[in-house]
């Protein structure tokens, strides 16, 4: 039992060797670095740039194994046993019986086939890649499954909304104009009211005094019942367009299948009927030339004319009844025709003679020609009886089948077949055949043979066959004719027939259905039935199917016979064709397909006879099914037979006149073609059948002189025999190998021992010329033997050929060359979809090596293995039918005492007497002696295919390389099911991983991946595309490795991969697409299913230490679950620290990417932002989603893996809390981390929204323990930095409301920032646009970084999700309103926990107070938004809980937060939601108590409260009095059952609170009946304003909310004065509390802005004193609050265009800004004023700005209430003409008393004779009138339009009463009036407090 090496193997490896050499000293190997460095000391810093060395995971695992008990942290430790899966899932067969074929014995090369297509598919999986997102995408299909069942959160948002309509029907009824009573309105009343009112319901434990300890534990386990566990399933999905690692499993191989159309021929109706007719139907391509469908024969005839043929039918087999048929077309056009050809028996005469009768005979004449009928259908009955079995051509026609197509008629129509198609054809198909260059335009729209309407047609008209022209050739010259306006066949007479036909598209299972090869296809219920045929289509082109299924038939077209030379009667040709077994007559064989009504098959053929013709054409198709077993002596036998017409005494039926014939096989080849033979006189002689007719054999005599005078074609239809010489030459080698038959004559050549290798070498190399059609046809068939030939390599004379090389370099041009040619057929990562499928399916391990062939026959070469370490399978077919079949694996050798465990053993029991040196021969197989097989001399060597294929891959060369690298994901993909299937069979998938493997097929991976990574990096600006698929090919083969072999050594190849990447960064050109490149690797790497497993979540981040068997066995478990902070730094686990990415490689990695990318001097431009947020987004989705990982304990581990995230975000935050400050804290919807500053000014709003909740997700999932010790180490920056985060979370996500929904449905903001990442794209040069574009325009669906170009394909996912938003039903808009309404609670429940945990740690230190403020704006933050009433709950008792804590926070310091607060409490006080008002009373309640507590007085929440009612009410739209009152109500109510206060003064003053409050709620009744009258909402507001005189603050906060309207109506100038009055009363209250010299000594200073402004003064004797606890104790009162106002009053002016005032304003403010040496306000304040006055100088005649329109507007009528009889001057907009300030206040009062209630009085005169029931409005143009010693001072246009109270109108009369009269008798009259203040004031309407008027004048 020796064994020899040969030579070229020695070679092949030692160049491996070198190979190996050069590749470690280029890139390192992995694998000895792993070896090298597990143990050595890692440096303390490496910088993020750089990878660092990860763990060593085996050892780590090994030494860490989790304990026996279970725990749910179990599953994170290890992978779990059953993690692959191998199913055996039987192959699906279409037919009730399997095709296969009928002979016991099978040709070795049949065989062969079968085994490919019979085979079940071997699949294996990894069991729980389910959860991975590589197969199971996060959409919103899914998302939507997860959302169902939420609880709908309660929202006042909602609330609202729903009660407007009702309350805007009850303002209605109790709207009034009246002010009757004061505006403080009436106290008794008030109480009154109030005391009557009902409380909310109070919190029972709210007056308990608990300890802080008891009530925060009690907060905590409240605020977890009912959570909602999956934050992510809330978020939108992750977005498609980023999901690289995205995979389809790829589709089941099946047989290609094009459109179906089923034609049904329902009669047959001529005018006479007087003998059978029988008709043929097949497809025709016009514009191809090419018949595109084999025949279907039919039937229509009555039993009666059937009758006429039993002699010669006497047996009908049911499947040639059949008179319904399926067509498949491929390649639709308008060019296809239906042919319908009609046959009848033969007779006496030509076609003509023949269908006389039929064109001028009608049936209704039957009693003109009833003798001739009778003569007729006798004639028929004799030919019938004599020569039924021949036919002759009769008639034909054709259906345009674009007509029927795209036919909008009814379902039946008749159709004259000239005039339809000429018609259609005449407007349509030639106009259109110009526009299309190489097939017709509408070709691909109209011709769509898969969904049209059904139609009934009935043809009318059939041409009559002439003889002369049978042809095909002649056919597609009649054809196109048809298509022609001026046909010539409209010409001729037709044959009147009526044909009725059914078209329609084909059910996809259709019942009864026949396949081409007459097997009952699935579903067939019952065999009786009358059958359906399948055609088989002949495609117009190539189709690139492979074959699945066994099919084999032969297909031969006599096309023409040439006897003119010959003498005698040779004029009724027939041709006979018979399938010959063997020489002998009887061998012929029952093969051919019967045709219509008659055996299923026959022994012989007759092509039809044109009488008296001796060189006829034919037009018939003999279909044949092939035996099995060819063999040289089977042949085609063509009789030629002259057929007697006549019968004639001592003349036979047919006279045997010619004989020819085809050898089938020839040097194993099945010959087809085009054949012109010679035709033989005579008989031929024996063995003949293995020459061909050509050869001139002696003695025989050939018709005209051995000329070629017999054309036929032969074609097949075959999934056994190829056709194609250079693929049957390699079949024919591999089966002489097989079979080791040497000698085998090949062609000219003698294939021996010798030359076989050289040989079996060329044929692979020549396998790049064959058809690629053929090769993917028989594509399986092909991959299947050159990985026989690599994994059993043929001994010959004891040596072994190693094939390797040749095998792999023929497979990777072949793959390459499949891929190039069939660009459509690829999905987004560029894998050709029918080679994904072969090894998907088809591919496994030959597992039983070739043998000889037993002297059975039936021993199949493709055993299935059975022995696997783990085998499930996919279907219910009992496994012992494997099993009985079943061989061992390794147990190859008999001999053996006992069955190796893997085959390393194996060999070496085979071999230990082997003198062979390993070393040198670094092989992967071995040789096994086959004692078992029939030859015991031969040997059969081994090797194991991802050995090989990692060896040749390495050592490859120039153009091999290239072909391999182009398609490297279909190599890596063979190489991991090899492994894997590997691992079953030799039971080695339950070894460690490291012994998995060998050493040198892991240097060979490393060797490879490290090549691979460096061509990545090399060539990523090149080959843009190549690289692409390359880097991504790279990171699912890793992907797959880590299910497979050592993981820290693949994570070694990953670190490999990034040190080339990185090795390129710093000289790239276009650093931002390495990156992308990068990220998309990370991304799929990632994607693994046990991703969480595999950064070990359950390690400590201390360097492992040297794993001791001691060590492990007793700390194992303590070591694996230890507390997770236990003896280490908790900072290294929040930082991505050397430990943190060691132990968390993946995760490291990862999360490294997104800090790099978020970097603010990073390359991070917008598309790398996405990218890696979306990376991280889409991993947290898929852990949410994960049903492994719902247990909260393992939801704590698997956050922290991505503790850094927290940093990371807040790192994106500017430095310092300025920035963050400056986000306007009313639009908080639109915050995002966009705004808060400038490092991350690009990010999107999209991405922004994304890395915040992934930020939260880490919040919500993390140890709380673990974040506590975290925050407690940070400082008061940091943990500012976090608040602001916190701060920014809960307005990204706060509820929008159901009505913002509806209205933003249609909106989508997804394609702008598509389009926006496409063009930085293109700027950056990541791709070119010329690329981008040459690549859309070839149709490639891909993006360059991304998954399936989605972007350009409105169609696919997720950009159709958005633009379908419009049509969203109530149903999705109401459910997206719930999924909205829980993602805010979340989120700020979320924020919520973490503001408890920071105050936690302000308890614990006490170095940190200063930050608590910040925690407080954050909650109250919260509270000034859209909040659900579940968290509003849990967010009032943690400000409870704070307050309780922390009192001095808010009433020793800062007023504004206890200011905010008072606010936040009262509005929620007003909800309409009553849980929201209980809490809110009961926390405004005890902050009351609280603040008494603290100094026996309340004085300051007092005074904030009432000021902040007061701003509520002044500016809340939507403010609810009715609610307030209750909770006003619930407030007394706490007052009166607080025990412990009832003696103290506490309950009083609370009371006196309480009916202030509602005295301000009662002017709030009367502010929302005048909501639609601005003049009288701000009259009334000035009163309440002028109420508080004594009440600084509140006189503030109400002259700031009349400055808020003002401005909300552009009221500039007005708010402008609210903003000086405003200053003024400060200025007067800080001159009272110091004298400063710099600031102004109070009102008087601010007389020079307005005259008005004196009535601020604080004179009167009932002033509060400033030093008064609580009294001007607002954020206004000070310096700052002074120079805020006056800036602020400033810019008012500048938008009032008053730029004049501007300078007053600023005399006054900048003696403040020069006090403090405040230059650069100063310079800035200067700037302004040069701003003002360059624009007055500008502007000089004062027409460019225009200050405003005046009108004097009295009321008249008891309905105006005290309006009644009351003057005011109205001030308009500039420019505005009396009818419009007529219209508007017409308008206005209609509405509120009727339109014929309200009339306008149109002139001026005094108003007398008054309906009582009338409301009368004089409205009239006023201007202003100054003195002449007053013109002196007004000299500009401001001047003369600012501080006006006094103005003037004229009134036309005459003497006699009339207003106008002649020129002689008009006067006018002078009417002045004035104002109580002068106008701009801080209202746009004032009294008028006099009224003169001047003497008459003669009007001039």
């Amino acid at each position: 039992m020796c064994y020899t090496v040969s030579c070229p193997s020695v070679s092949v490896r030692t160049v491996a060797a070198e190979v190996r050499k050069q590749v470690s000293r280029e890139y390192g190997s992995p694998q000895l670095s792993k070896k090298r460095g597990a143990h050595q000391p890692v440096s303390s810093s490496v910088p993020l740039t750089e990878v660092v060395e990860p763990v060593d995971y085996e050892e780590y695992v090994s030494s860490h194994a989790p304990g026996a008990e279970p725990c749910p942290l179990r599953q994170l430790m290890e992978f779990p046993p059953d993690d692959l899966e191998l199913l055996l899932q039987d192959r699906e067969c279409t037919t009730l019986e399997p095709p296969l074929p009928e002979e016991d014995t099978i040709d070795p090369r049949v065989r062969d086939a079968l085994g490919v297509y019979t085979d079940d598919w071997l699949i294996i999986q990894r069991k729980y890649q389910r959860y991975s997102t590589t197969h199971t995408p996060h959409n919103s299909e899914r998302q939507r499954e997860r959302q169902r069942g939420l609880v709908k959160q309660t929202f006042e948002l909602d609330e609202a909304a729903a009660t407007d309509r009702q309350d805007d029907q009850d303002d209605a009824k109790r709207r009034s104009v009246s002010l009757d009573d004061t505006p403080r309105g009436s106290w008794a009343s008030s109480i009154f009211d109030l005391k009557n009112s009902s409380p909310d319901a109070l919190l029972p434990s709210v007056l308990e005094r608990t300890a802080a300890e008891d009530m925060d534990r009690r907060n905590a386990e409240a605020r977890l019942q009912g959570r909602h566990s999956d934050l992510l399933g809330l978020f939108p999905p992750p977005d498609e367009d980023e999901a690289v690692e995205r995979c389809s499993v790829p589709e089941v191989p099946k047989e290609h299948c094009g459109q179906r159309i089923m034609v049904k021929c329902l009669s047959l109706k001529f005018e006479i009927e007087i003998e059978p007719i029988f008709g043929t139907l097949a497809l025709y391509d016009v514009k191809e030339k090419k018949k595109i469908s084999e025949d279907f024969h039919f039937d229509l005839n009555s039993d009666q004319m059937k009758g006429l043929l039993r002699l010669h039918t006497p047996h009908t087999a049911i499947s040639t009844l059949a008179r319904s048929a399926i067509f498949s077309i491929t390649y639709p056009s308008a060019d296809i025709f239906l042919v319908i050809k009609l046959e009848k028996v033969l007779q006496q005469g030509d076609i003509g003679e023949s269908c006389e009768p039929y064109m001028v005979m009608k049936e209704s004449d039957s009693s003109k020609h009833k003798e001739k009928l009778e003569k007729l259908r006798l004639q028929a009955e004799t030919s019938c009886s004599r020569l039924g079995r021949y036919r002759m051509p009769f008639a034909w026609t054709a259906i345009h089948l674009v007509n029927i197509v795209s036919s909008v008629g009814g379902l039946e129509f008749s159709l004259n077949i000239h005039m339809e198609i000429n018609r259609k054809g005449h407007g349509t198909w030639n106009e259109r055949k110009k526009k299309g260059s190489e097939r017709m335009s509408v070709g691909e729209d109209m011709c769509n043979f898969a969904t049209f309407r059904p139609a009934t047609l009935t043809v009318t008209n059939f041409f009559k066959q002439e003889g002369d022209r049978l042809s095909d050739e002649d056919l597609y010259k009649f054809l196109a004719d048809m298509r022609r306006p001026s046909s010539v066949l409209r010409r001729l007479r037709p044959v009147t027939a009526q044909l009725k036909i059914d078209i329609s598209p084909a059910p996809d299972s259709p019942h009864y259905c026949l396949s081409p090869e007459l097997l009952h296809v699935k579903p067939y219920p019952d065999l009786r039935v009358r059958p359906t045929k399948e055609v088989l289509e002949f495609p117009a082109r190539y189709v690139y199917t492979p074959h699945t299924t066994y099919r084999n038939l032969l297909y031969i077209y006599p096309q023409s016979l040439n006897f003119s030379s010959r003498q005698g009667s040779v004029r009724n040709i027939a041709v006979k064709v018979q399938f010959m077994a063997g020489e002998d007559p009887s061998l012929a064989m029952p093969v051919i397909f019967g045709k219509s009504s008659c055996a299923e098959f026959f022994t012989e053929a007759y092509s039809p006879v044109i009488y008296h013709d001796k060189s006829p054409e034919f037009y018939e198709e003999v279909k044949m099914k092939i035996p099995a077993n060819l063999t040289d002596n089977h042949h085609l036998l063509f009789t030629f037979y002259h057929i007697s017409c006549q019968p004639k005494q001592n003349t036979p039926l047919e006279t045997p006149v010619g004989y020819t014939w085809i050898p089938l096989m020839q040097h194993g080849r099945l010959r087809t073609g085009s054949f012109s033979l010679p035709v033989s006189v005579e008989k031929p002689p024996p063995s003949y059948s293995v020459l061909t007719p050509d050869v001139s054999l002696p003695g025989m005599k050939w018709v005209d002189n051995h000329k070629q005078v017999f054309n036929v074609e032969v074609t097949a239809a075959s999934s056994v025999h190829t056709q194609d010489p250079h693929l049957d030459k390699f079949f024919t080698l591999c089966y002489v190998l097989k079979e080791y038959s040497f000698p085998f004559r090949l062609k000219d050549c003698i294939i021996t021992e010798a030359n076989v290798e050289g040989e079996l070498k060329a044929s692979m190399t020549g396998l790049r010329g064959a058809l690629l059609d053929t090769c993917v046809r028989f594509l399986h068939q092909l991959l299947s033997k050159l990985i026989l030939l690599i994994v059993h390599p043929p001994v010959i004379a004891g040596q072994i050929v190693n094939l390797g090389r040749a095998a792999f370099e023929a497979m990777s041009l072949l793959v390459n060359q499949i891929h190039k040619n069939l660009e459509g057929n690829q999905d987004q990562h560029g894998r050709n979809n029918l080679l994904a499928s072969y090894i998907h399916y088809c591919f496994h391990l030959p597992t039983c090596p070739p043998l000889l062939p037993d002297p059975g026959g039936a021993t199949p070469a493709y055993e299935l293995p059975i022995q696997y370490a783990t085998l499930s399978r996919a279907t219910a077919r009992p496994s012992t039918l494997h099993l009985a079949c079943s061989k061992s694996i390794s147990n190859s050798n008999p001999d053996l005492a006992s069955t190796p465990t893997s085959p390393d053993e194996e060999v070496q029991r085979i071999i230990a007497s082997k003198a062979s040196d390993r070393g040198c021969n670094r092989m992967s197989a071995f040789v096994d002696s086959a004692t078992f097989c029939s030859a015991p001399t031969r040997q059969i060597a081994k090797k194991l295919l991802h050995e090989e294929l990692a060896l040749q891959w390495v050592v490859s060369t120039s153009t091999v390389r290239e072909a391999a690298l182009q398609q490297a994901w279909f190599f890596f993909q063979l190489m991991t099911k090899s492994m894997s299937h590997h691992l079953f069979l030799s039971s080695r998938i339950d070894l460690p991983r490291r012994q998995r493997f060998p050493d040198r097929f892991v240097d060979d991976i490393a060797a490879l991946v490290g090549a691979i990574s460096a061509d990545v990096a090399g060539r990523y600006h090149k080959d843009v595309e190549l690289v692409e698929r390359l880097n991504s090919s790279l990171a699912f083969f890793l992907n797959d490795l880590l299910s497979l072999m050592d993981r820290g050594f693949v994570f070694n190849l990953i670190r490999s991969y990034y040190k080339q990447i990185a090795n390129k960064f710093h000289t790239a050109q276009n650093p931002s697409s390495l990156t992308a490149l990068r990220m998309d690797f990370t991304r799929i790497v990632c994607s693994h299913e046990h991703y969480v497993t595999l950064n070990l979540p359950c390690s400590t981040l201390s360097p492992p230490a040297s794993p001791s068997p001691s060590t492990s066995s007793t700390t194992s478990q303590g070591s694996a679950f230890s507390s997770m902070h236990q003896d280490q730094g908790v900072a290294s686990m929040f930082e991505l620290s050397v430990p943190f990415r060691q132990q968390h490689f993946l995760s490291g990695l990862l999360l490294t990417e997104l800090s790099l990318i978020m970097e603010p001097d990073g390359e991070g431009v917008f598309f790398l932002h996405k990218k890696a947020i979306s990376a991280v987004h889409s991993l947290m989705c898929s852990h949410d989603a994960d049903p492994r990982y719902t247990d909260p304990q393992v939801r704590t581990h698997i956050a922290q893996l991505y503790l850094p995230l927290i940093p990371i975000v807040m790192d994106t935050l500017p430095q310092g809390r300025q920035q963050a400050d400056r986000v306007p804290k009313t639009d908080s919807k639109r915050s995002s981390l966009s705004q808060a500053g400038r490092q991350c000014s690009s990010l999107s709003a999209e991405c922004s929204r994304t890395l915040l909740v992934s930020f939260l997700w880490v919040l919500k999932n993390a140890d709380a323990a673990l974040l506590e010790s975290w925050v407690s180490d940070l400082s008061v920056m940091q943990i500012n930095r976090l608040l602001d985060l916190l701060h920014l979370s809960v307005s990204c996500f706060e509820y929008k409301g159901k009505k913002a929904l509806e209205r933003i449905n249609s909106l989508t903001f997804k394609k702008s920032q598509d389009m926006k990442a496409r063009l930085e794209e293109a700027i950056l040069g990541t791709i070119g646009a010329r690329q981008e574009m040459v690549r859309r325009c070839r149709g490639t669906k891909r993006s360059p970084y991304g998954n399936e170009n989605v972007r350009w394909r409105k169609n696919v996912t997720h950009w159709r999700q958005n633009t379908d938003r419009v049509d969203k039903t109530k149903a999705e808009t109401e459910q997206e309103s719930v999924v909205d309404g829980n993602l805010a609670t979340e989120a700020s429940l979320v924020v919520l926990d973490t503001l408890e945990i920071i105050v936690k740690t302000v308890l614990a230190s006490e170095l940190k107070e200063s930050v608590l403020g910040g925690v407080l704006r954050v909650l109250l933050h919260s509270m000034a938004g859209s909040q659900s009433a579940l968290f509003l709950q849990h967010c009032f008792t943690t400000q409870r809980g704070l307050v309780f804590k922390f009192p001095e926070m808010l009433f020793e310091e800062d007023t504004e937060l206890c200011a905010d607060l008072c606010l936040r409490l009262l509005r929620h006080c007003s909800s309409s939601v009553g849980s929201v008002r209980s809490q809110a009373s009961a926390s405004l309640y005890l902050l009351m108590r609280q603040n008494f507590e603290i100094g026996n007085n309340f004085a300051r929440v007092k005074m904030q409260v009432t000021m902040s009612l007061s701003s509520l009410v002044g500016t809340s739209q939507n403010f609810n009095e009715e609610h307030l009152r209750r909770s006003l109500k619930t407030i007394l109510t706490y007052a009166e059952e607080d025990l412990e206060l009832r003696d103290s003064p506490f309950p009083e003053q609370v009371q006196d609170l309480v009916f202030n409050l509602h005295m301000i709620l009662t002017d709030t009744v009367k502010m929302k009946e005048h909501q639609q009258d601005p003049e009288m909402l701000i009259d009334l507001m000035y009163r309440i304003a002028k109420g508080y005189q004594n009440s600084p603050d509140l006189r503030l906060t109400w002259l700031q909310n009349m400055a808020g309207k003002h401005s909300e109506r552009g009221n500039h100038a007005e708010a402008a004065h609210c903003l000086v009055h405003s200053a003024a009363l400060v200025a007067e209250y800080l001159n009272m509390l110091e004298d400063c010299r710099y600031l102004p000594i109070g009102c008087v200073t601010f007389q020079h802005i307005s005259s008005n402004v004196l009535e601020e003064s604080a004179v009167s004797d009932d002033i509060l004193s400033p030093e008064e606890e609580g009294i001007c104790a607002g954020k206004y009162f000070s310096e700052l609050g002074l120079v805020g106002l006056l800036e602020q009053a400033a810019t008012s002016f500048h938008m009032a265009f008053m730029y004049e005032a501007i300078n007053e304003v600023y005399k006054i403010l900048l003696p403040v800004h020069e006090a403090n040496r405040d230059f650069k306000k100063l310079a800035t304040v200067h700037g302004k004023l040069q701003d003002a006055f360059n624009k007055i100088y500008n502007q000089s005649s004062g027409w460019e700005r225009m200050f405003g329109t005046y009108f004097r507007v009295g009321f008249y009528g008891c309905r105006f209430g005290d309006l009644d009889e009351q003057e005011f001057v109205y001030k308009e907009p500039s420019i505005t003409k009396l009818a419009e300030i007529s219209y508007r206040l017409e308008e206005f009062y209609a509405e509120r008393f009727g339109d014929d209630v309200v009339e306008i009085i149109k002139d001026s005169n005094h108003m007398c004779c008054m309906s009582a029931c009338q409301a009368y409005l004089q409205i009239t143009y006023v201007e202003p009138f100054f003195d002449t010693y007053e013109l002196k001072e007004r000299i500009t246009y401001f001047d003369k339009n600012y501080n006006l109270r006094t103005f003037m109108y004229c009134t036309p009369f005459t003497l006699d009463g009339r207003a106008h009269g002649d020129l002689h008798e008009q006067y006018k009259r002078k009417s002045i009036l004035t104002t109580s203040h002068a106008f701009p004031y801080i209202k746009t309407r004032v009294n008028v407090i006099h009224k003169e008027e001047v003497g008459h004048c003669v009007h001039v």
